[in-house]
């Protein structure tokens, strides 16, 4: 039986062990030369050139540059065909959406983004979606999407892909995102929440596989990306991370989800801006008064007067600061993290939030889990939700679902998506 037809019976030989092996190894540059790939696996010489035949034929691997010599002829290199395929990331906030395409090795080749209320239902925003994802590949429309990541501003449901009661997503809750575009696209689909494509872009930024990082996201709502040992950890159902609905001690705040006291009624961009609209009906005064009053205030705009030195900006975002640091120590005494990213559009308003932030987890949390944690803005680079969406789709292409689609030559959404 030959290796193809091993592959689609789903028989698991040596062979198609091997193959495999070999096709990940120069995708991910661990051996690049076939003796290279010999003396990693420890495959013949004869072996090692039979499956990279095999793989090249397949349409996996090509022929590369000529490598360094060690006495004798120079080894060709191999090359994996990242051209060959797409991959579509849809990244959703709650007032805006970012689309980008990259090759297979996560490189972004094409984005774009426009301002969206979320809160418009799902029917409305996947058909904005669409349109800006034609447009992202209009120069490559020959070139067939591999995968299609979309991030979400709630809890998803990772297996079936499904929004779970998102506070700021009114219509959403259950609705079937992925359909829509693996039909559009005949490709594999995962939906996942936006903040843990934030934590693979950081991630692949670092180019750290074996990561311990939070990141946490403070824009209009507020949420976590864990990863352990380089593995977003969702949890069970996909909750993990979803801090932003922790009970805060003495609040009484009524959040958007209908519960009172969460750290997002108290220290979110929506709640800092609830705050400075009622600060200035109380008479309080601030560079802020004019749009808090017009109903037009954003947290970017309190962030920007944070920075031009605005008293009643820094007081309210260091409170937060305070509320979110508390919160995040809980997080580092429980899961010991190497680093914490802190992102969203707090992020403008810099050393002013982050500051607090490091003085609350370093007072509340044990020495031991604050040794060595280092504390940090996220880079706030536009693409990160998109090479953190890459960083998806290639683990599950790749590291999971490879064996059941690789004889096809690229993947297919009944092949590739379904949970192993």
């Amino acid at each position: 039986m030959s290796t193809e037809s091993t592959l689609r019976f789903g028989a698991q030989t040596d062979e198609v062990t091997s193959l495999l092996r070999i096709v990940n190894l120069v995708r991910t540059g661990e051996a690049t030369t076939r003796p290279e790939i010999g003396k990693v696996t420890g495959l013949g010489r004869g072996v090692v050139s039979q499956r990279v035949d095999q793989a090249i034929q397949i349409g996996f691997l090509g022929d590369g540059e000529f490598g360094a010599s060690s006495g004798g002829r120079a080894p060709r290199t191999l090359r994996f065909r990242a051209e060959q395929g797409r991959i579509v990331i849809c990244a959703l906030g709650a007032a805006h959406i970012r689309v980008g395409v990259t090759a297979l090795d996560g490189d972004v080749l094409e984005h774009t983004h426009r301002a969206w209320d979320i809160g418009q239902g799902p029917e409305k925003t996947i058909a904005a979606v669409m349109t800006l994802v034609d447009e992202v590949l209009a120069k490559d429309a020959k070139i067939p999407v591999w995968a299609v990541v979309v991030g979400l501003p709630g809890p998803v449901d990772f297996n079936s892909g499904q929004p779970v009661s998102p506070p700021i997503m009114p219509g959403w809750s259950g609705f079937d995102v992925r359909t829509p575009f693996e039909e559009r696209f005949n490709a594999p689909v995962w939906v996942d929440n936006d903040v843990n494509l934030l934590a693979l872009g950081e991630r692949a930024r670092r180019r750290d596989a074996l990561a311990d990082l939070i990141y946490c996201k403070i824009g209009s709502g507020i949420g976590a990306g864990l990863l352990s040992q380089g593995r977003i950890h969702r949890g069970a159902n996909g909750a993990a991370g979803d801090i932003g609905h922790v009970r805060v001690l003495d609040s009484t705040a009524v959040c958007r989800c209908g519960k009172i006291g969460c750290l997002e009624a108290v220290a979110s961009g929506w709640a800092l801006v609830r705050d400075v609209e009622q600060a200035v009906k109380e008479g309080a005064s601030t560079s802020m008064a004019p749009l808090a009053e017009k109903g037009k205030l954003t947290l970017e705009e309190i962030t920007l007067a944070v920075r031009s030195g605005d008293p009643l900006a820094i007081m309210l975002v260091q409170k937060s600061a305070r509320v979110v640091g508390e919160t995040i120590s809980a997080l580092v005494n429980m899961f010991n993290p190497a680093v914490i990213v802190i992102g969203g559009a707090i992020g403008s308003a810099g050393e002013v939030f982050l500051a607090e932030v490091r003085q609350r987890v370093y007072e509340l949390s044990l020495p031991l889990a604050t040794r060595d944690l280092i504390i940090t803005m996220s880079v706030k680079d536009e693409r990160e939700p998109l090479r953190g969406g890459a960083e998806l789709a290639r683990e599950q292409l790749f590291d999971v679902t490879f064996p059941r689609w690789f004889a096809e030559g690229r993947p297919s959404p009944e092949r590739a998506a379904v949970p192993a």
